[in-house]
């Protein structure tokens, strides 16, 4: 279903200085008098992208987007082995919203993420309540450790061998273990090949599982440049072997501290990846949030699921 907007590019951008040798990328798009929405990419170490914007109504909304640390067009990147991942966790990504908002003279805004971005927008919304209109959360994950098990080693029950070589990229002592701490060693390993085929091979798995479903292409991940790679993985793995570092399940027993706050939660049905549990125990502890299973949608969505995501920007387009 196309968008009923035709592309626009941003009006303003900038690189925010973080004061830790971080530097952000931003723009902004659509009407500058317009309602604030903040829209927060996945991965982690997705990258905002580099489209122009079609989906928010551009009189209405001002749209806020920016690179994650290390990833993107924010500086240092990831690739780089000499950028210090110590300086790249949730804490700093919330501090990181909280000194773009107030830079770009934000009050409140709504908060918008799709996989690991609706872990970050729903940390970010209970952290500081009082600066968040709404909330639209699509293909929703928090990430525990029992949701990071399942798409780093259950998933593989439906792709065995592609999951045997998911496995195998790590060396045999580390097989049987933690997978991603694996990764994350190897992603840190001085000799850039090793580190190039970690990223491969994780990518290699992102896209089976994105390819089990539905409408999954088998190469969403690893058809990106060798350098977007590498900074997927190694911000991938840093985070991910940490558990984003958010006390396990924190996200939903805090989901009280959302009341008042209108959301959508939009998940696919055939969503492999980030399977509808997680989606329906939030909305089962956020009385203000409504639950959208789109059956026809894995974590790729469909033409149905931008429909929904298009009738929540609508909805919440004339709220103050």
């Amino acid at each position: 279903m196309n968008s009923p907007y035709p592309p626009y590019e941003p009006y303003d951008r900038g690189m925010l200085d973080t004061g830790d040798g971080n530097r952000i990328y931003w723009d902004v798009s659509g009407n500058p008098d317009g309602k604030p929405a903040v829209n927060l990419h996945g991965g982690p170490g997705a990258g905002g992208g580099a489209s122009p914007i079609s989906t928010w109504d551009p009189e209405r909304y001002r749209v806020i987007r920016f690179d994650q640390r290390n990833c993107g067009r924010s500086t240092p990147h990831a690739a780089d082995p000499a950028a210090d991942m110590s300086l790249n966790t949730t804490e700093h990504l919330l501090s990181d919203m909280e000194l773009l908002r107030e830079h770009l003279d934000v009050d409140r805004w709504l908060v918008k993420g799709g996989s690991w971005g609706a872990t970050l927008a729903l940390a970010y919304a209970q952290r500081h309540p009082e600066r968040v209109t709404e909330m639209i959360l699509i293909s929703m994950m928090t990430s525990r450790r029992s949701e990071l098990d399942w798409l780093y080693r259950g998933a593989g029950r439906f792709a065995p061998e592609a999951w045997q070589r998911f496995r195998d990229g790590v060396p045999v002592a580390d097989r049987e273990g933690d997978l991603l701490s694996a990764y994350a060693r190897l992603m840190e390993n001085p000799d850039p090949e090793v580190r190039s085929k970690a990223a491969a091979d994780w990518m290699a798995w992102e896209d089976t599982v994105l390819t089990v479903e539905q409408d999954g292409t088998a190469t969403d991940h690893g058809n990106r440049a060798s350098a977007t790679q590498q900074a997927f993985v190694r911000i991938c793995a840093h985070y991910f072997s940490n558990a984003a570092w958010l006390e396990e399940g924190v996200l939903i027993q805090e989901a009280g501290r959302l009341a008042g706050i209108p959301g959508v939660i939009i998940q696919g049905r055939q969503d492999l990846g980030c399977p509808p549990i997680t989606a329906w125990e939030l909305a089962q502890a956020w009385p203000d949030a409504r639950l959208v299973i789109v059956e026809d949608a894995g974590h790729t969505g469909s033409s149905t699921m931008q429909a929904e995501i298009r009738k929540a920007i609508e909805q919440f387009a004339g709220r103050n």
